[in-house]
This record gives structure tokens, C-alpha cells and sequence, in this order.
């Protein structure tokens, strides 16, 4: 008995602990669950423009580039038969030559020859001529008949001094050589083209050659030019255009002169030379006082031209009339106010 009872007595308190833990809640002994969370708020991104601010101001559209001087005084050198062979070139690229040098030659084989022989058939004509005359002074018929063969002989004898002349390249004027064709001895002669330029060093002008003709546009006889020659400023004015231009039968003459303008330039240093170059910039057209925006800022599309102006927060097209475009900025005739605000970025 004293056993049994003894050991009820032990194992009460552990069976009190156990059923006051099951009755405490089942939360208790779990992970408690989280909440989920709310979506943050996301404020939208508002958008940056790079604006400009519609004013007044002066536009103009400008030509720039570097000319060339060039004597005002050239002869273009040509032979004006084909079918010969260049014997030799007598210059190079620089030479002074004078009026009556030979600039080059064709070869003309036994030309030289068969002139000698010429001279030599027309001299006997002459002579038989003159023994007819002694002979049969009163036989008018005979004497003719001498005198035409004798004519005869000197035409033959002209055409082949004419033969030779034709050989030989001449200056016709005092200068230096600007120009040579880079034909070489042996090769086919082509009537016409130039393969010689002389140029008098005493008048020069600047020449601008353009490479787009469309450029051209706008340009006219009396324009004043900017001209810089190492960094002096000097004056000048356009004396010839491609439509002034004199008409020439050489085609890289004429090519050159459809698209070049000749400019006069008062006061040249001393030190200017034939080939030395100048910057210039003729001004073609000018508007004051004139609504101006920068040129990405008009839109073209379809042939529409447009421009996209901040209204609140906002974009809004509005269609315009452009008028002066120069290399940076474009003159709006119609569409705009003085004040808006015109997008620039897309």
C-alpha cells in the first residue's frame, strides 16, 4: 500500500504540467503568419524637354570654304589635230615661260624631209618659170601653165610648214606653268584637250569651286565676299559666275567653270602666290528682326513642316511656315509667337 500510494503521488505533478499545456492556444506554439504586403505607390516619372524660347533676331544663309588664287590671265595649251604621238613635253610643273617658247611637240617622223624637198620642187618650178618668160615672151599660155605649177609647188610646201606649225604647243603669253596633263611621250595626242595651262603671276583672283552646284544658288555678279588669307582679313567681290563665265571648247575648262564663282580681292598682299589659298564667305541672303528657333527644332515630314511647343505639361504640333535656313538656325515665317516654347528632343 505505502508503495502504490507513494508513487500516485510522483506523477501527479508532471500530468498537471502536460494537460495545462494542452489547454494554453494552439497559436502559441505555431509561427505566427505575416501580412502581405501592399503594393508601393509609384509616382510616374515626369518627362524632361529641352526647351528654347521663341525670340527675335537676324538669320542668314552663308557660303564658306577656301578658294584658290589663280592668275586672271590663263592660256589653256592645246593641240588641235589627233592622231599624233607626243615627241615631248619642254616643261614641268612651275616653269616660267615667255611668249614664243615651244611647250611641247608630236612627233611628225619625216615631215622635216619631205619640207626640204618641198622647197627644193618649188624652187625649180621657179626657175623654169623664169626661162619660159625668157624663152616664149610672147606665149602668154605657156607662161601660165609655168606660173600654176609653180603656185602649185608653193601651196604643197605651205601645207607642210602648216603641218608643222601645228606640232608644236606655243605660250602666247609670259607666265608660269600651272598646269600639265600627265600624258607621257609615245601616247596618242587628243585633239582639244588641254594638256598645258600657262598663267600670268602679275593679275591673280581667288577661285571658289563648289562640289554640290545647288550651293550656287543665290549667288550674283557684285556680292561682297570675307576673304582670309593667313589670318588678315581682306575685301573682295564676285566678278563671274558659271552663267558669265566665258564659253570655252575644252570640256574640263568648261566643267570647272559651270561650277566656280571668280572673286576679285583689293589690296592683296605682296606675298600672295598662284595656288595659295584664302577662306572666304559670301552672305547670300539676310533677314533682322526676324522669329528665329534652332534648327533641330523644326520637324519636316511628308513635306509637312512643324514644331512641337510645351503647353502645361504637355506637347502640342503646330504646323509653320519656315523662311531663312542657315546652317544652325531656320527663320518661321508663319505658325509661331514671340514667348512660346519649342521643344528641341524628341
Amino acid at each position: 500500500m505505502w508503495k502504490k500510494s507513494n508513487s500516485n503521488l510522483l506523477w501527479k505533478p508532471w500530468a498537471w504540467l502536460a494537460a495545462a499545456a494542452l489547454l494554453l492556444p494552439g497559436c502559441g506554439l505555431l509561427p505566427k503568419e505575416e501580412e502581405a504586403l501592399k503594393p508601393p505607390l509609384v509616382k510616374p516619372v515626369k518627362e524632361n524637354f529641352e526647351l528654347y524660347e521663341v525670340k527675335r533676331g537676324t538669320i542668314s544663309k552663308q557660303v564658306s570654304g577656301v578658294g584658290t588664287f589663280a592668275s586672271d590671265r590663263l592660256q589653256y595649251l592645246y593641240f588641235s589635230d589627233s592622231g599624233g604621238r607626243l615627241a615631248s613635253m619642254n616643261v614641268s610643273l612651275g616653269s616660267a615661260v615667255k611668249e614664243g617658247d615651244v611647250i611641247a611637240e608630236i612627233d611628225t617622223g619625216d615631215l622635216q624631209s619631205r619640207i626640204r624637198q618641198q622647197q627644193i620642187a618649188l624652187e625649180k618650178s621657179q626657175i623654169i618659170l623664169e626661162q619660159t618668160k625668157d624663152e616664149k615672151r610672147g606665149d602668154a599660155m605657156a607662161i601660165r601653165l609655168k606660173v600654176l605649177d609653180a603656185e602649185k609647188e608653193q601651196v604643197a610646201l605651205d601645207q607642210l610648214r602648216l603641218q608643222q606649225d601645228k606640232s608644236k604647243l606655243i605660250s602666247t603669253v609670259n607666265g608660269i606653268v600651272t598646269y600639265i596633263d600627265p600624258i607621257k611621250q609615245g601616247d596618242l595626242v587628243v585633239a582639244y584637250k588641254q594638256l598645258v595651262t600657262v598663267s600670268d603671276p602679275k593679275t591673280m583672283k581667288l577661285v571658289y569651286e563648289f562640289g554640290n552646284i545647288n550651293d550656287l544658288t543665290g549667288i550674283q555678279i557684285g556680292m561682297e565676299v570675307d576673304v582670309k588669307f593667313k589670318n588678315k582679313p581682306l575685301k573682295g567681290k564676285v566678278v563671274q559666275i558659271p552663267s558669265t563665265a566665258p564659253q570655252s571648247d575644252v570640256k574640263a575648262i568648261a566643267d570647272k567653270n559651270a561650277k566656280s564663282v571668280v572673286i576679285s580681292v583689293t589690296d592683296l598682299p605682296p606675298e600672295v602666290t598662284i595656288g595659295n589659298n584664302a577662306d572666304i564667305t559670301i552672305v547670300t541672303e539676310k533677314r533682322e528682326n526676324v522669329l528665329v528657333i534652332p534648327k533641330v527644332g523644326l520637324r519636316s515630314y511628308l513635306g509637312r513642316d512643324y514644331v512641337q511647343v510645351l503647353e502645361g505639361e504637355s506637347r502640342k504640333e503646330i504646323d509653320v511656315e519656315k523662311g531663312i535656313v542657315s546652317a544652325t538656325e531656320v527663320e518661321i515665317r508663319k505658325g509661331l509667337k514671340e514667348g512660346q516654347k519649342v521643344i528641341l528632343n524628341n
